[in-house]
C-alpha cells in the first residue's frame, strides 16, 4: 500500500484526494495536512472530505506526519507549497504538487528542491490536458505562423489566480513551439483601442463564472478557417486521478523535477 500524505485536505481538490484514496486498493491515507489556524484543524479528515470517518485528524504541519508517508500530494497555495517542498526535500520523501500560481522564484526553488527528492509539478494533472498539450504542439508546429493563437479559459468564481496555470502551460508550450518568447508576446486581454493584432502576440482570456471546474479553448485563426480545440473538465475527479496516477509513478524515481508529460510518457514518444 501507498502511504499518502494530502496537503489542503480540507479543499476542493484535497477532499477529492483524499475520497480516492479511501476508493483506491492500492493508497492509504497517512496524513491530512492544512493551513496552521484553519477551524477544522484536528477534525477527522474523513469527515471533512464528506467520506465519513477514517480516523486521520487534520494537522497543521506537515512536519509532524512526514515520517507517516511515502510521497506527499500538495494541492495547497504557492507558499505553502513552498514549506511543504522544503520539508519533503528535507525527509528525502518525493512529492506531487498541483498547486497553481507559483512565480518563477518558486520553480527556480522547486528545482533545487527536487535535486534531494524527485517532485512532479503540474498546473493541471488531468490525462486529457496532458494529452492535448501534446496535441498542441503538433498543431502549432504544423500551422506555423500564419494562425493567429488566442486562448480562453473559463473557471469557477473562487478561482483566486488568473489566467489558470493551465492556459499559463499551454501558452508556454505553444510559445516554445513556435520560437517565441511569452514574456514579450503574450496578450493578457485586450480593451481600448488596442490596434491591428500582431502576428506574434499568444493572447489569454480569463473568465470567471458560477460553479465552472475548468474549461479550456485554444483557438488557430488563419485567414479563410480556424481550429478549435476544447477541454472541459465535468468534475475535480479527473485531476485527483491523475495525482494519485503521479503519486504510483514517482515512489523509487531519482531526484529531479518532472512533469505530467514524465508521467504519461509523452516525452517518450515521437
Amino acid at each position: 500500500m501507498i502511504r499518502a500524505v494530502v496537503c489542503g485536505a480540507a479543499g476542493r481538490m484535497g477532499g477529492r484526494i483524499i475520497a480516492m484514496i479511501q476508493a483506491a486498493d492500492d493508497f492509504t491515507l497517512a496524513g491530512a495536512v492544512e493551513r496552521p489556524g484553519n477551524p477544522r484543524i484536528g477534525q477527522d479528515a474523513g469527515e471533512v472530505a464528506g467520506i465519513g470517518k477514517i480516523g486521520i485528524p487534520l494537522v497543521g504541519d506537515l512536519g509532524t506526519v512526514m515520517g507517516e508517508g511515502q510521497v506527499v500530494i500538495d494541492f495547497t497555495a504557492p507558499q505553502a507549497t513552498m514549506t511543504h517542498l522544503a520539508i519533503a526535500a528535507h525527509a528525502k520523501v518525493p512529492v506531487v504538487v498541483g498547486t497553481t500560481g507559483l512565480n518563477a522564484a518558486d520553480l527556480e526553488r522547486i528545482q533545487e528542491l527536487s535535486s534531494a527528492a524527485p517532485c512532479v509539478v503540474s498546473p493541471n494533472m488531468s490525462v486529457g490536458i496532458n494529452v492535448l498539450l501534446k496535441v498542441l504542439t503538433e498543431i502549432a508546429s504544423t500551422l506555423g505562423e500564419e494562425y493567429d493563437v488566442e486562448i480562453v479559459e473559463t473557471h469557477h468564481r473562487f478561482k483566486q489566480d488568473a489566467p489558470s496555470g493551465t492556459a499559463l502551460k499551454i501558452a508556454q508550450v505553444i510559445a516554445q513551439t513556435l520560437g517565441r518568447e511569452l514574456d514579450t508576446t503574450g496578450v493578457y486581454g485586450r480593451k481600448g483601442l488596442v490596434g491591428a493584432r500582431s502576428k506574434e502576440e499568444i493572447a489569454i482570456h480569463a473568465l470567471r463564472a458560477g460553479d465552472v471546474i475548468g474549461d479550456h479553448t485554444v483557438i488557430f485563426g488563419g485567414m479563410g478557417e480556424r481550429i478549435e480545440v476544447t477541454h472541459r473538465a465535468h468534475s475535480r475527479d479527473n485531476f485527483a486521478r491523475g495525482a494519485l496516477r503521479a503519486a504510483r509513478w514517482i515512489i523509487g524515481r531519482p531526484p529531479g523535477l518532472y512533469d505530467m508529460q514524465d508521467v504519461l510518457g509523452l516525452k517518450e514518444r515521437t
